[in-house]
């Protein structure tokens, strides 16, 4: 990765802007008055390809991608050999070859990455989709998917929404290993839940909570080395075989720190520091026996050896304290660039940029050299793309390496980084905690306006690099300070960047809260374009659907109406003609009636006033087509059917499908309109959907049932037939006349034959 070249200049820097598809949106990144989303064309929506096998995947687990640029140097001791760790490997390749997934957990330093990037090595062949090998650093769940997304499938500049993640998911195959997974219980257990077919390896930070009941994870405890492993790896990084003294001292530590490898690789870095110390001894006492002759006669031993071995036991090895916590006197021991490096990534808490920025950020030339000797240390890994602190090594440091200015003008740098055209999205989401880093040492050294400024430009490209975990950490930081300034017009485009954001990643309610914000703050500073494309995204969320309010019983509706149609139709097969179970028989039709959207007044209005104001189709599915008008018999001018004429398919669901058992055909007092609903025939809307259904035209009518002869029950899934007159079948029509009142008995509804008046 080059360094950008031009004049670093102010009035240089840009606001990288581009398109980016958010699974059916179209977003645009990077406009004047704020990033917008609309609805994508279904022929611009990208068609994401299955990268095979024989296809180059990522890179090494902590390394960094093609396009990121060569490997920095100083990744740690990666040429040694495998120490005491073949058991673990045989293991976790079992685990994996059954499909199992695994979750590393250990102490801070006990080896947990080097072990991964030995088993993922060794399980190539494993698994059809191979391995696939993230970064777990400082990523969320969703990144953690899209990482993965991006590493089986080619479609740039694509994010899926989690439906569509789900469906490119579903088929891959792969083992999947991630190092320094922050995610942790439900989380964590969302990922696998999204890769079904994956078997996954994963390292997690101390102290993570265990596993929930059920979970696809087992966990692999990464224990110490043993004694003889911990010696070997001492001499080896130290470069030389450790004499009885050291041994000692090596044993005296393995014992205090249980065999921790990072242990071990500092205390090789402390022997190392020593022999530069009996190095220089030995070098004065050739220059004061050979240059300044203080000696007439010198005498030099036959074996440099020995000379060297004798000086070096007159240095004392690094105390029991020192050794428990090495890092302030490893730092002392390093060189000024490796020290100014050092100290500028104690001010980032704990993020190292790469090699390039060094010399604008630090004014370091060999910025690689400089990350080799932290790495060789044992006070910096490159995880991500970019180096950092090892565990515990940034608590040490932080009260003996303060920042002394060296993060001054490191957010100018970054802002106009950024927006140069010569770097690439992938060394943008490299520098993503870096960027972070720097904008929380800005704002504890109260510099608000320059965290205004890289936020602004840092937000669009980490927006287009697909890091949107990291996005909206930047937009908080610069929301923040924009607050801090007082600057209203900065506010409204953090609320507008953070509303667009809550919309990729669905989340209406805030989206609305945020883009409200910002309307408001536009409002009042008299921004006319920022004001209309906030009232865009707003339209957007009220077309598109997608509030959470709205969007809930959309989903549901479909399914809701067949369900009470089934509690309605049980409802009157169980329940008797008892006074309590009317009742519920009126409240379950009222019920249904007002789920159905039709009013139970409706049954009872004239036929005249029904055909003109009538909007329904008179289907409980939402059918496009209306149903045929149900026939009129002469008998049935009650109120069961008065207010239905023959357009009016409410009246098919509010009147009884049953004769009247006593066959009068007079009209009963009872069935007067100003009678109580609960004796109403339109209690029979709860056999809504056992309602009969006329002939066709040209169909022979079904028979008449005899007026006295109890109603035949239908059998399951045929439709009822309808009721017939006992008396002449030419009528097809009652004209409205005075009812007279007849002396027969007044059915109640409910019990399955109500009184059905007639004409006068």
């Amino acid at each position: 990765m080059a360094q950008p070249s031009g004049e670093f200049r102010q009035e240089a820097v840009r606001t990288r802007g581009g398109e980016l598809v958010s699974g059916g949106l179209l977003v645009g990144v990077g406009a004047p008055d704020g990033s917008e989303a609309r609805t994508c064309p279904e022929e611009w929506r990208p068609r994401p390809r299955r990268i095979e096998r024989s296809e180059p995947a990522r890179g090494p687990v902590g390394g960094v991608g093609r396009a990121v640029g060569p490997l920095a140097l100083g990744a740690g001791p990666a040429d040694l050999p495998m120490l005491d760790r073949e058991a673990d490997i045989a293991e976790l390749l079992g685990l994996l070859a059954e499909g199992r997934s695994i979750r590393l957990v250990g102490q801070a330093g006990s080896g947990r990455s080097t072990l991964l990037s030995a088993v993922a090595a060794a399980a190539a062949d494993l698994a059809p989709g191979g391995v696939v090998q993230l970064c777990g650093h400082r990523r969320t769940v969703p990144d953690l998917l899209q990482d993965l997304f991006a590493a089986t499938h080619h479609a740039p500049g694509y994010r899926p929404d989690p439906g569509q993640l789900a469906a490119h998911l579903a088929d891959v195959g792969a083992i999947v290993v991630i190092d320094a997974a922050e995610p942790s219980g439900a989380e964590l257990e969302q990922l696998l839940a999204a890769a079904p077919g994956c078997a996954f390896l994963v390292s997690v930070a101390p102290g993570s909570p265990p596993l929930p009941a059920g979970s696809r994870l087992q966990d692999h405890l990464v224990a110490g080395l043993s004694r003889s492993a911990c010696l070997a790896l001492t001499a080896r990084l130290a470069g030389r075989p450790l004499d009885v003294d050291e041994k000692a001292w090596a044993v005296d530590l393995w014992f205090e720190s249980e065999g921790l490898p990072l242990r071990f690789v500092q205390a090789a870095a402390l022997l190392r520091q020593r022999d530069v110390s009996v190095d220089a001894l030995v070098a004065a006492e050739d220059d004061r026996l050979d240059v300044f002759g203080a000696v007439a006669e010198p005498r030099h031993d036959p074996d440099p050896a020995i000379r060297e071995n004798a000086l070096r036991g007159t240095v004392p090895l690094p105390s029991v304290a020192e050794t428990a916590s090495p890092a302030v006197r490893l730092a002392e021991g390093l060189s000024e660039p490796a020290q100014a490096v050092l100290r500028l990534a104690v001010a980032l808490g704990g993020e190292c940029p790469t090699a390039p920025h060094l010399p604008a950020l630090i004014d370091v030339g060999q910025g690689e050299a400089a990350l080799a000797e932290l790495a060789d240390a044992g006070l910096a890994v490159s995880i991500g793309g970019h180096h950092r602190l090892t565990a515990g090594a940034l608590e040490l440091l932080i009260p003996h390496w303060p920042a002394r200015g060296c993060v001054d003008g490191a957010a100018q740098h970054f802002a106009w980084w950024v927006g140069h055209s010569s770097v690439t999205l992938d060394q943008i989401a490299a520098e993503a905690e870096v960027m972070i880093g720097v904008l929380l040492a800005d704002r504890t050294a109260g510099r608000h306006d320059a965290v205004v400024r890289l936020a602004r430009a840092a937000a669009p490209a980490l927006a287009l690099s697909l890091r949107w975990g990291a996005w909206e950490r930047v937009l908080q930081l610069g929301l923040e300070a924009a607050r801090r300034t007082g600057s209203a017009v900065d506010q409204a485009w953090f609320h507008h960047e953070a509303g667009v954001h809550a919309i990729c990643v669905q989340q209406p309610s805030r989206a609305i809260a945020e883009l409200e914000t910002a309307l408001t703050l536009r409002s009042t500073a008299g921004e006319q374009r920022g004001v209309a494309a906030a009232r865009r995204m707003l339209d957007l969320l009220r077309a598109e659907g997608r509030q959470l309010s709205a969007a809930a019983p959309a989903a549901a509706a479909p399914g809701r109406a067949p369900v009470i149609r089934k509690i309605a139709a049980r409802v009157p097969a169980r329940l008797k003609s008892s006074r309590r179970r009317r009742a519920a028989v009126v409240s379950t039709a009222v019920l249904t009636l007002g789920v159905l959207g039709t009013a139970v007044a409706m049954s009872f209005s004239g036929p005249e006033e029904v055909k003109g104001r009538d909007p329904h189709s008179g289907r409980l599915d939402g059918g496009g087509t209306q149903d045929p008008p149900f026939p009129q018999s002469s008998g049935s001018a009650g109120p069961g059917t008065a207010g239905a004429g023959p357009a009016s398919p409410a009246a098919g669901q509010g009147s009884s499908p049953e004769p009247s058992a006593s066959g009068s055909a007079s009209h009963s007092p009872s069935a007067s309109p100003t009678r109580k609903p609960s004796s109403s025939p339109g209690a029979g809307g709860s056999t809504a959907p056992q309602q009969p259904q006329p002939p066709a035209p040209g169909q022979p009518q079904p028979p008449v049932q005899p007026p006295g002869q109890p109603q035949q029950p239908q059998p399951t899934g045929q439709q009822p037939q309808p009721p017939q007159p006992s008396h002449s079948p030419t009528s097809t029509a009652t004209t409205p006349t005075s009812p007279t009142t007849s002396g027969s008995p007044t059915t109640p509804s409910g019990t399955g034959s109500p009184t059905t008046p007639g004409p006068s």
